[in-house]
């Protein structure tokens, strides 16, 4: 029931959310996931349907229960949805859904976490919205000037629709290399990066990324010197439909736009027609339901240690990237931060 007292209230019911209510059931903890969307599985029923995991399906579990296998090659989007979905019923985690968290505020002792279904009072409080329903795009001269069409990597389904016309993909990491993988299947495309796009070598995965963020962290807490962790080795998972794209010549990038006009886009000294601009330009951590408690620095994060706010003791993170933990935005590696913070909380 809403208006509810309970020790722990969890906002958001994607992966990160119920890696912290496993841990919040062990233990023994009375406590509430809060999820605004109207199905399982987080993000994943809101990607595109060929999006599949850097790691296979050992190697891209939640606590307690491994994700079932799946035999050929990395599992879909949609593996993943049904895995988060009998997770949450597995151990039979108390999601409500769906419930919008309008905002979080101290209230004497506890903190008060207001819903589209009433209010609850927590005594500690793990945000674990994640990223995706917070998408970035830049702003470029002319952008409102373009006849075309422009859609971030949220809005992205398939090629389909885009069959005839010009696309051009904005952004050198993986989503915009997947993107222009499967788009340059149907149509002629034009990728724009700010940097030249850095590919990690073929055989590296998931699973060597998740290694090499845990050692950094492990470097840096114990003073050593900073090996640069994953930005190091690269950007871009070379997964089979890039590797496919690499064959047939289409992973060549061109330094960004300056500008955007009623036709495309365009440099100093010539311009490109384009009919569609993806914008797969990243995301900003979903912190809209924080802001009541002035928490937020500049770079649009909040200070924590360890998982914690710095400025509000009883606010956790959990599952917005690496200044939450190492590898906290992925299923194998949210796991360890959900479980500090429950250590902490507990």
């Amino acid at each position: 029931m809403s208006g509810d007292a309970v020790d722990v209230a969890v906002i958001g019911g994607g992966q990160a959310g119920l890696a912290a209510g496993y841990y919040l059931r062990r233990a023994g903890l009375h406590f509430v996931i809060l999820d605004d969307q109207p199905v399982p599985g987080g993000a994943w029923p809101h990607t595109w349907a060929s999006l599949t995991l850097f790691s296979p399906a050992q190697h891209s579990s939640l606590p307690g229960w491994p994700m079932p296998n799946w035999p050929n090659g990395f599992p879909p989007a949609r593996h993943v949805i049904d895995y988060l979905q009998a997770y949450e019923q597995r151990y039979a985690l108390p999601v409500h859904r769906p419930v919008h968290v309008g905002g979080v505020i101290r209230d004497g002792d506890r903190l008060r976490v207001s819903t589209s279904a009433g209010d609850w009072s927590a005594r500690a409080v793990i945000s674990a919205t994640g990223t995706w329903h917070q998408p970035f795009w830049p702003i470029y001269p002319g952008a409102r000037t373009f006849r075309g069409q422009q859609l971030h990597t949220v809005h992205y389904r398939d090629a389909a629709p885009f069959a005839g016309k010009h696309v051009v993909v904005v952004g050198g990491g993986n989503s915009a290399a997947q993107l222009l993988a499967e788009i340059s299947e149907t149509t002629t495309t034009t990728w724009v990066t700010h940097t030249p796009p850095r590919f990690l070598p073929d055989d590296v995965d998931g699973r060597a990324l998740f290694d090499v963020a845990t050692r950094r962290a492990a470097d840096l807490a114990a003073g050593r010197p900073d090996t640069g962790g994953i930005t190091a080795l690269g950007d871009i998972v070379m997964i089979p439909p890039v590797l496919a794209a690499r064959e047939r010549g289409v992973l060549h990038a061109v330094p960004m736009f300056e500008g955007l006009n009623a036709d495309g886009i365009h440099w100093a000294d010539h311009e490109q027609h384009a009919d569609v601009i993806v914008w797969a330009t990243g995301f900003r951590p979903a912190l809209k339901h924080l802001r009541p408690m002035h928490l937020r620095e500049p770079d649009g994060t909040i200070a924590v240690d360890g998982t914690r706010a710095v400025k509000e003791p009883a606010l956790h993170l959990v599952g917005y990237g690496d200044w939450t933990g190492p590898g906290s935005a992925t299923l194998i590696g949210v796991g360890r931060t959900a479980r500090a913070a429950v250590e902490e909380i507990a």
